[in-house]
């Protein structure tokens, strides 16, 4: 049991130096001195003057669909992905438009008992395919919990919260599928892959 637990020890210092070591490497990847900005300027202008986002915000996607929801939420679907494991992974932002916090609605759970026990999710939505005539619903692990975003229980306004939800696979030749959330709009989403 010894050997364990160094080991656990050990591992968690490593963990524990790569995660200084890149903090001290982002840290350092501020604007140069010779361009005119402070840091602080450098790290503001990022994300406010829509500049290319850095490596750790990832690249900003394209948006397929914008759903409206209740009380000035917007729902923006950016990719639908299908996998080889048998599944579609729906990525997006869930973002507040009002002049004030919203409190997500308890609908967007779905009405199953088992994902309603979990806890605030997003696991009422699903895709329909129009072709096969089938509906697909949001997976669940061997525990019940819905393979969504979950845990959004209020959005401040002006926030933007990447969320994401899977499903199992439509056939292969289905590409094109309609995604539906409790409370919001409709829209067709294109699966790639």
């Amino acid at each position: 049991m010894s050997i364990q637990c160094t080991t656990k020890v050990r591992r968690g210092m490593v963990a524990l130096t790569v995660a200084a070591g890149l903090a001290l490497g982002v840290a350092g990847c501020g604007g140069g001195e010779g361009d005119g900005k402070s840091p602080e300027k450098t790290a503001s202008a990022s994300k406010g003057d829509g500049s290319a986002p850095s490596a750790q915000e990832g690249p900003a996607e394209e948006v397929q669909v914008e759903l409206k929801g209740p009380g000035g939420l917007l729902l923006q679907i950016t990719s639908a992905e299908r996998d080889a494991g048998g599944f579609v992974t729906v990525n997006g932002t869930l973002k507040n438009e009002s002049g004030k916090t919203l409190t997500l609605p308890a609908q967007l759970s779905g009405n199953e008992t088992e994902v309603i026990r979990n806890g605030q999710s997003l696991g009422g939505a699903t895709l329909v395919d129009s072709k096969s005539k089938k509906r697909y619903y949001v997976l669940r692990d061997t525990e019940g919990r819905p393979l969504t975003t979950t845990g959004i229980s209020r959005v401040k306004s002006g926030e933007t919260v990447p969320v994401f939800m899977q499903f199992p696979s439509p056939p292969n030749e289905t590409t094109e599928v309609t995604f539906q959330l409790p409370m919001f709009a409709s829209g067709d989403v294109m699966i790639a892959g």
